[in-house]
């Protein structure tokens, strides 16, 4: 009988132990009430409380949570009804108000996040969405965070995963995309060819200019060759006139001997290609004698 007392005594003990002694987890926070008030929150390690007495009302994370929000349909100003997938991160700063302030924290952030949704798109047009999500996901996390600042939690971050307009949109979204492509297609092909285009004109200009240039100094350097013969031809006559003129000087020669040469000069020039030929007055009287000293000639000949 006594050994069935004793029994009995150790599992009370054993039951009341673990009533009394409570070890909390990392990350985690147990709410303790005591006669049914809060009384406490208990943070991770060792807790004691009083069997009967005390109660963990709840065990509350304090890690970062994930919530899916269901896809949501929303119209946009353009009147176009879109699907919208949203997911939210969020954390518990303060477990008792976590728990005592809200009846179910997660359905509320969920129903806030769908109207605030469809109060954001609802402003905007089809293509504006697309181009908004990150507009959309700072506006949606601020009124988010703000509305559950009382009930101990904070919003981190909101992103949408997915926007999906019906079928006959994206039809419609795909048809002016392929088109926009082949316009822009055709735009870099137009502008490539109107680039070879100048380049082959302003190739062709170059040519024509270095032709053009290389032509005139060719022309340029046969003038100044000619010149320089004509120069030389011109400086090889003058010395052979001085050469002549030294030598008819050195030979003292009278007047007739000069007056005969000057006939053979001017029959020389004669042949050249002028066919008038000037002569002055003063000249006659030196033909005439020398006309009168060829009879004379003739006669002594004979």
């Amino acid at each position: 009988m006594g050994g069935f007392i004793l029994i009995i005594l150790l599992i009370f003990i054993l039951i009341v132990a673990f009533k009394t002694i409570k070890i909390v987890r990392q990350s985690e926070v147990y709410i303790i009430e005591r006669l049914g008030r809060f009384h406490k929150v208990a943070g991770a390690g060792l807790t004691i409380i009083i069997p009967f007495i005390d109660k963990v009302r709840s065990v509350v994370s304090l890690k970062q949570q994930t919530m899916d929000v269901p896809p949501q349909g929303v119209i946009t100003s353009d009147n176009v009804t879109i699907t919208v997938d949203t997911v939210v991160f969020y954390k518990i700063t303060d477990p008792a108000k976590a728990v005592y302030e809200i009846q179910n924290l997660k359905k509320s952030i969920e129903y806030i996040s769908c109207t605030t949704l469809r109060d954001i798109i609802g402003k905007m047009e089809l293509d504006e969405t697309f181009a908004s999500r990150d507009i959309i996901n700072d506006k949606l996390r601020t009124i988010l965070d703000e509305a559950t600042d009382v009930w101990g939690c904070k919003i981190d971050r909101v992103e949408i995963k997915d926007i999906t307009p019906p079928a006959d949109i994206r039809d419609a979204m795909e048809k002016q995309m392929n088109a926009e492509r082949n316009k822009r297609a055709l735009i870099l092909e137009a502008e490539g060819e109107r680039q070879s285009a100048i380049t082959l004109a302003e190739g062709r200009k170059q040519a024509a200019i270095l032709d053009a240039e290389a032509d005139r100094e060719a022309k340029i350097r046969r003038a100044t060759g000619e010149a320089d013969a004509i120069k030389q031809v011109a400086e090889a006559k003058a010395q052979e006139i001085q050469m002549v003129y030294d030598a008819i000087k050195k030979s003292n020669p009278d007047e007739k001997l000069v007056q005969l040469k000057s006939l053979e000069a001017l029959k020389e020039v004669a042949k050249g290609d002028a066919n008038k030929i000037f002569i002055p007055f003063e000249a006659t009287s030196a033909l005439g004698s020398l006309g009168a000293v060829n009879e004379m000639l003739k006669k002594d000949n004979k």
